[in-house]
């Protein structure tokens, strides 16, 4: 999963959890603020009344009564004023039931104790308790409303600026690795970014390229320089045992012992020649121009190795449904690759065995052929570095070089095929190599 979506994952998630977490807690917080609003409601009100008793006495509500009592229309309110048998105390708060007119209502009450004109008095101002949660539906509504369209706009900003702030780090990705392809010829240019961990990202992969590409050229240079070097001393070599053997002084053993050396000589120039093949492919040094038929390709290729099926009684068989032809090629080259394949398929097959060369085309976007056989098969631990050079294998202990697929995978590589290998051992081999749309004609 790409970092972008983690973190787009993460805050839409975080965002959610909030949302859920307060819808649950907002009925708990909305009669908390409603109460403590009411509270502060009916501590005003004390005051007021208090203020008035002050200024103008408390006949100003008794007007001669013991006592005195008052309610709203509805009996939201009421105050009562009346004498206090219990002294002065602190005042209390509370939600308590009360009688008015025969109906039994519930109210949060302040109890207030004062002293008016040396008597003691009791000051109760309430608000029932329907009205203080009447509004706490429509104000969960509103703080609803109001919290998902701030988390929907903090989603939305957090989003963009996640997108902004990887932005670079998507552009590393995409010019540093996605679309580079080894050997790295061209010159990639530093992100612009204002992120130190990404500065020194992108320029970490960009020494470190560097340096694969240097070691690369040093390596192509001497195995170039080498190859071209040894043809020589093994031209010569071969031509002096070839004189010897035709000396008629020469001993039977002698001659034998020369023809051994001259049969090692051969496998050793044929090792060179693959060398600096695989140097000249790797150096560009063919050109891509033609248009090839795979079809008339694969009848060349069987025109030239067919005979070696029939030694090992081997059965071919062609099934290409897509008469494919592919521009900007060499075609040497790909009837060296294709000749190695199906060399190899014929070489570690078994007798009476199968080849089957097959395709399928994904219009407008790649074309692919099966080379596939019914051989000994390649270990599932060798299939990693079958193209590697001289590197050791079942093909290579059976009579190969380890230079032949080195050779495959360089021609595909430079005509931008990819090359895959899937293999069971003791059933046999498919190759596949993939054409890419670019080069299909």
């Amino acid at each position: 999963m790409k970092l972008l979506t983690k973190l787009t994952l993460f805050i839409t998630l975080s965002k959610l959890a909030i949302v859920v977490l307060f819808v649950f807690l907002l009925p708990n917080l909305i009669e908390r603020i409603a109460s403590r609003y009411t509270d502060d409601y009916l501590r005003e009100q004390k005051k007021k009344v208090m203020n008035i008793i002050s200024k103008n006495g408390i006949d100003y509500y008794l007007q001669g009564e013991e006592s005195m009592g008052s309610y709203t229309m509805l009996k939201e309110e009421y105050i009562s004023l009346s004498p206090s048998d219990t002294g002065i105390s602190a005042d209390t708060i509370e939600t308590s039931r009360r009688i008015v007119e025969g109906d039994t209502l519930n109210y949060r009450l302040l109890t207030h104790n004062f002293l008016s004109e040396k008597k003691p008095y009791l000051l109760e101002i309430g608000k029932t308790t329907a009205t203080i949660s009447q509004y706490n539906r429509p104000l969960q509504k509103i703080a609803s409303w109001v919290l998902v369209a701030l988390i929907l706009f903090t989603l939305v900003a957090d989003l963009i600026y996640t997108r902004f702030l990887l932005a670079p780090l998507g552009k590393i990705i995409k010019s540093k690795l996605l679309n580079r392809r080894f050997p790295f010829n061209d010159d990639p240019h530093p992100v612009r970014t204002s992120t130190s961990d990404f500065q020194y990202l992108d320029s970490s992969l960009m020494t470190l390229m560097n340096q694969i590409h240097e070691a690369f050229e040093k390596e192509r240079e001497f195995t170039a320089n080498a190859s071209h070097e040894l043809m020589t001393p093994i031209s010569i070599l071969q031509n002096k045992i070839e004189n010897l053997l035709g000396e008629t002084e020469v001993s039977d053993l002698v001659q034998s012992k020369l023809i051994e050396m001259h049969r090692t000589l051969n496998r050793l120039k044929k090792i060179v020649n693959s060398l600096l093949l695989i140097s000249r492919i790797d150096n560009k040094q063919f050109a891509r121009s033609e248009v090839v038929s795979l079809k008339g390709l694969l009848e060349d290729v069987m025109d030239d190795i067919g005979h070696r099926l029939e030694e090992k009684d081997i059965r071919f068989r062609v099934s290409l449904k897509n008469d494919i032809s592919l521009k900007n090629c060499n075609r040497d080259l790909l009837y060296q690759l294709f000749y190695n394949l199906i060399n190899n398929a014929i070489k570690y097959n078994k007798p009476q065995g199968e080849i089957i060369i097959q395709d399928s085309y994904h219009s407008g976007s790649f074309y692919q052929i099966f080379i596939e056989d019914t051989g000994i098969g390649i270990p599932a631990e060798d299939i990693p570095t079958i193209f590697n050079r001289f590197k050791k294998s079942n093909l290579a202990e059976a009579g190969g070089f380890g230079l032949g697929l080195s050779i495959v995978k360089s021609i595909a590589s430079y005509h931008k095929i990819n090359v895959d290998v899937s293999s069971i051992v003791m059933k046999g081999t498919t190759f596949t190599l993939v054409f890419p749309k670019e080069i299909i004609y």
